[in-house]
Parts: C-alpha cells; structure tokens; sequence
C-alpha cells in the first residue's frame, strides 16, 4: 500500500516566489522571500518542487526513445527527429528540456538562499533538506552537461542581464562540481540510510542513492576506479551505506523480474531511489502509446525493435543470432527458450499476458489473426514492429491509462552490473566477481543452466565486454539508460547508423531485410549527435553562448 513522501504538484503561488523582486515593502495579498519562509512546512514545498522538476516518467522514456530500444512508428516526434539525423537548432525538445532543467536549477537556488530564513528548523532536519536539494541540482546539471556538453553554470541566482550574457562553462568544470557535491553529501552524515527511512519518507533521498549517482557519474566518465569503489561500498559495506538485494518475489520466484515492476512491490529491497507516483493524483500516461490496443492503449507509436528482441539469449545461455549462436533457436518459432526478462519486458505474438487476477490472455501480433493487436502496415493504429511495452504496465489503471506506478532511478541490480563493468575494464573479470553479481541477476531472472550461470572462464576481456554490455541491456530495457550506455561506448554508429527492425512474417522485399520489417532509417554522425544543439532560441538571447555544438 503506497503512503510515501509524496512530490505533488505545487501551489501556483509558489511560483511567485520563485520569480519574485527585492522589494522594500512586502505586499500583504501575496508572498514573497519575506514572508513566504516562515515555517518548515513551507520549505518542504519548495524542496518537492524540486524532486518534481528532477525526473520523472515523461524523461525516463524520452531518453528511451533516443536509444535502438524503442523506435517511434506513427507520425513523427523529436526523439525521432534527432535519430534520424534532421534536427536543428530550433527542434523544440532542445529548447524544452533546457528551460525544464534550469527551471529546475532556479528552484534548487531559491531553496539554499531562503532556508535559513525559517526560524525554530531543527539543524537535523535542515541540513539533510539542503543536502536533498544539492543532491537534486547535481542531478539535473549532469542531465544538462550530458544532453549539452559545456552549459551555462552557476550556484547562485543571477540577474537577468546576467542571463544574457554568461558564457558555457566546460562540461569537466560542472563534472568536477557534481562530484564534491557529492562528496560532501555522502561524507556530510544527514542523509538517512535505506535502513532508517520511515515509511512515511519513501522515496526521499537517501545514502545509498548519493552513493549510487555518484558512481553513475564516474561509470558516464570512463572512470571504472571510482566505480568499482562506490559500487563495492553498496555491495560489501551495507552496515554503512544500506541494506539492499535483488527482489524475489515470494509466491513465484520465476516471476520475480516481472513483479519487481509491478505496484504491489514499491519501495522493495533492489529500490534504491525511485520517483512517486500516486493513483488518481500524481500520474504518468506514456503507456498509452506502447502496450497493447487491446490493453487499453490509444496508438501504439513507439515500439521495442527486433534489434532489442535479438538480445535476449536462450535458457542455454548462448545468443540467438551471430557467432555462437545456440543451434535449438527456431526462427520460426523465436519466443521460446527463451531469456525470461524478454516475456517479463515485450509483448510478442502468441504472448501469454498476466492479469492481476492471475488469469491469462493471449496476444496476437502476427497480420490476419482477427484481433486489434496484430500488425496491419505501417500506418495502423496497432504496432509497426510486432511487439509492444509490457515492463512498466501498470495493471491497477483503468482505460484512461493514467499510472500511478513508481519510476526507478537507481536500482540495486545496476550497482552490480556497474561493478561487473567496472572489473571487466580494469582486467578481466574474475570467477569470485562474476558469481558475485551477473551470476545473481540471471538466477533471479529464472535461469537455471550451469551453461548460462557459470563463469565463462574461456572467454577473452573482449568476449566478456560484450557479455556483461548485453546483460546490461536486457537487465535495464526501458528504464532510460540504454542512450547514456551507447554514447559513453561510442557505438552509435554500430547502433543508431542502420534501420531499426520489427519481428518476421513477410519474406525479403523492398519494406524488409531477410523478412524482418523495416520500421525507421537512423542517420548518426561521430561529430554531431552524441551532443544536442544550445536551443537556438536561447542563442538569439544570449550570443556568448556560441559557438555551437559541431553539426548544427
């Protein structure tokens, strides 16, 4: 039963405060710095403004949707745009995800200038407050250096002539930040662990998430050192840093992965941090244009690719396709034997859907089967690929697809496969760390072959890199990172430089390759897209923050 710390929608007057003057008398119909910050209360609204403007669903599937993933299949969209190589400067996901993170910035600052202007704030409570909002404004200032490379960089509110003249700031300068900050935050002591979080703040930050941004942080870097460190501090110094393991569900462990997502197991031990949803109150929507038409969806515009599907390897532990390919996997009939997380993630032909009651439906993808789920071309409501999202379904909505179901952030599973990267790239990994973390993730997916749980001990540090990058993949679809993972590897040319794929049905033709459908051409260029363009808007304000990134 969810009854956390809950990020609501804040009162408009708030926003008064956040644009407000310095003025010399205060007006009485309205607040202002001076009269606003007069009890705790007041400065927690600022601070959920905050966890608000952080992350939510909408940006989780936004990066998503930048990735080879998910490919958009009905209409256009920015993400779209972007991946096929024809954005410009004026794309207006440019422009909106950076007003949204310096809107987000400008909160985080109205917080640290004003808090101590509240009186009789226990310094406890106060000082884990400040540490949640510098925890915050690290957050989204590594979104924005991410998305833009160098940006404009400050820690304190400035002028509005200011804003038309500041110049970027190098993206090291506001790495270099991000990691004191976070540095003081894990050392500072007022973050509480997962351990001694009451129920009621569920979903605040907390130790071990300070601890697992920053290592996410070093592993965006390169810096498999620091990684290997702070992963190590969540694996082997609980005592410490918080107690957290894989999820298994109880009643059925096979279905452990599946019901990780599911809103009964909110706040569970793998959670580390995540971002609260509410039914009826606070509530997310994307759904509505992944799952199934037959399961309430309006369109199925975005959809996973055969490209993600093929990553899925048997219960023998061996790929479907390429070298060492298992010789049991039938093209002809490719769902089964295989990886469960691909059941537990993708809707397919033939699918067996779980309700909350227990009781099952069949989905058919496949043309002429007769039902709304089944592919009809590329212009049809239903889906251009053959498959559709079932990870992140929230089976407690009704048919207006509203979600209350919990974004994760970070989650323990991550820690561990950050960790297997991190030994991999410093050497090779060794037996002790594999069954320490890749092994207990394929266990806790159901696998159960000594041939796909056991070491490889033959395999090169080259062999296990593309192992441990493809557990990765399979492990984390659809919660946002696949993007991050391809531009710090530098394989969007690999990846994003080629079509995207649907399932197979049709034989070769000018629409398919070997009879998979072609569902979108990517153009991605080494020099151009691993950065987005400053939102040309914001260079017509502000000339100082030219030159532009290369391509645009």
């Amino acid at each position: 039963m969810k009854k956390p710390f809950i990020y609501l929608i804040i009162i408009p007057v708030l926003f008064q405060i956040l644009a407000c003057q310095k003025l010399t008398v205060s007006p009485l119909n309205k607040y202002t710095d001076a009269n606003y910050w007069t009890t705790e209360s007041n400065a927690q609204l600022v601070l959920n403004m905050a966890y608000n403007q952080m992350y939510s669903a909408g940006l989780m599937w936004q990066d998503e949707f930048l990735s080879d993933n998910l490919v958009h299949t009905y209409g256009t969209s920015d993400e779209l745009t972007i991946r096929k190589g024809e954005a410009t400067s004026a794309l207006n996901l440019f422009k909106n995800e950076w007003s949204g993170d310096y809107g987000g910035i400008k909160t985080c600052l109205v917080f640290l200038e004003n808090v101590n202007r509240v009186p009789g704030m226990s310094a406890d409570i106060k000082n884990r407050m400040i540490d949640e909002i510098r925890f915050i404004r690290a957050f989204i200032y590594f979104r924005l250096v991410n998305y833009y490379g160098d940006v404009p960089f400050f820690t304190s509110q400035i002028s509005l002539g200011d804003s038309y003249t500041i110049s970027r700031t190098s993206k090291d300068s506001v790495l270099n930040f991000i990691h004191s900050e976070l540095d003081t935050i894990i050392n500072d002591g007022y973050l509480p662990t997962s351990d001694n979080l009451a129920t009621s703040e569920r979903g605040r930050i907390t130790l071990g998430a300070a601890v697992a941004f920053q290592a996410r942080a070093y592993l965006y870097e390169n810096n498999y050192q620091k990684v290997k460190e702070l992963t190590g501090h969540l694996i082997n110094n609980q005592s410490q840093y918080g107690h957290y393991s894989l999820f298994t569900y109880s009643a059925n462990s096979n279905l452990s992965y599946f019901m990780l997502f599911t809103p009964e197991n909110e706040y569970n031990s793998e959670v580390i941090l995540d971002m609260t949803y509410v039914p009826n109150l606070k509530t997310w929507t994307n759904m509505s244009s992944m799952a199934p038409i037959s399961k309430y969806a309006q369109i199925s515009a975005d959809n996973p690719t055969q490209e993600l599907v093929d990553c899925y390897m048997t219960m023998n532990g061996l790929p479907v396709k390429g070298t060492g390919a298992d010789p049991s996997y039938d093209e002809n009939n490719p769902y089964v034997n295989r990886d469960p997380r691909l059941t537990a993630s993708i809707v397919y032909d033939n699918y067996g859907w779980l309700n909350q009651d227990g009781t099952t439906d069949i989905i058919r993808t496949k043309p002429n089967t007769g039902t709304k789920d089944s592919y009809a071309g590329t212009v049809a409501v239903a889906t251009k690929t053959g498959y559709y999202v079932h990870k992140y379904y929230d089976w407690t909505m009704t048919s207006n697809m509203a979600s209350g179901l919990n974004i994760i952030m970070f989650r323990y599973a991550d820690i561990l496969l950050m960790y297997a990267e991190a030994c991999n790239e410093l050497g090779n990994i060794s037996e002790q760390d594999w069954d320490a973390t890749i092994k207990p993730i394929r266990e806790r997916a159901g696998f159960t072959a000594q041939a796909a749980l056991d070491y490889p001990s033959t395999k090169s540090q080259t062999e296990l890199r593309d192992i441990i990058r493809n557990e990765r993949r399979v492990e984390l679809a659809f919660e946002g990172l696949r993007w991050y993972d391809i531009k710090r590897w530098k394989i969007g040319q690999d990846v994003l430089n080629t079509y995207m794929h649907g399932f197979k049905f049709a034989g070769t033709s000018s629409s398919t390759d070997d009879g998979y459908v072609r569902a979108a051409q990517y153009q991605f260029s080494d020099t151009r897209d691993y950065l987005w363009s400053v939102p040309l808007d914001q260079m017509d304000l502000n000339k100082n923050l030219k030159p532009n990134n290369p391509g645009y």
